[in-house]
């Protein structure tokens, strides 16, 4: 990086700078690709001011696109991208909107208790996780997030397989944006996610970015991590 790369840097900031870009990028943090009419709705717009903006985010390399038929799907690049778009979001002042029903305060009790963040869990549930994992040794957090030996080997014990050898790191921080402090995201917070997924720990609530923990997780959390019903989520059972 240079100081030749400041337009660069400005054209990238100004591609979030929009509200209606934002609140996409914020929508496709739930690592599923969306329609043209679907992030219409979301982020309140008409179709085609919603084109206008995805054609940008596209260009400006924030956005992939697929086409299916006559369908129009986008989805955030990648996990880069997820990461500069979570970080950027904890850096914001919380603005303490109104809440106008009880299904509104709801869904913002269960983003902030447990969700997913692109591939990787955050929110209450995340951020403890991370610090059970760093204080039974298995996360060092002296530099930057790094796996130790007993890290690796709780990870095997578990039968997740952390993929090596690729651009991701294995394991590194990403600022919760609720919770104003880290968790783990990288090869291993994908990794765990899919995990406490397929193992029946938690559960998506509705189509959103919001999940539950069940039971079974709660039981599983506490035996692995220490971690009580206090650590994010209420449980219920699958």
């Amino acid at each position: 990086m240079s100081d030749t790369d400041g337009p660069h840097l400005a054209a990238l900031a100004a591609l979030l700078a929009d509200p209606t870009r934002s609140t996409m990028c914020l929508a496709l943090l739930d690592g599923r690709a969306w329609t043209l009419s679907e992030l219409a709705r979301h982020a309140r717009v008409s179709a085609p001011t919603a084109s206008e903006h995805l054609n940008r985010l596209v260009e400006g390399g924030l956005f992939t696109e697929v086409r299916q038929g006559r369908h129009r799907y986008v989805r955030l690049a990648g996990s880069e991208t997820a990461y500069l778009v979570e970080t950027m979001a904890g850096h914001t002042v919380p603005e303490r909107r109104p809440v106008r029903s009880l299904a509104q305060s709801a869904r913002r009790r269960a983003l902030a208790r447990a969700r997913t963040c692109y591939d990787h869990l955050a929110g209450a549930l995340g951020v403890n996780v991370t610090r059970a994992m760093s204080e039974r040794g298995l996360l060092g957090q002296e530099t930057g997030f790094a796996l130790t030996g007993a890290g690796l080997d709780w990870f095997a014990d578990l039968g997740i397989d952390l993929p090596t050898g690729g651009r991701r790191p294995l394991a590194r921080p990403c600022l919760d944006w609720t919770e104003r402090r880290p968790h783990l995201a990288g090869v291993a917070g994908a990794a765990l996610l899919s995990h406490a997924l397929d193992a029946g720990w938690c559960v998506r609530i509705g189509g959103g970015r919001a999940l539950r923990v069940t039971d079974r997780g709660a039981r599983d959390l506490a035996d692995l991590l220490g971690l009580g019903t206090s650590a994010g989520a209420e449980t219920s059972a699958p």
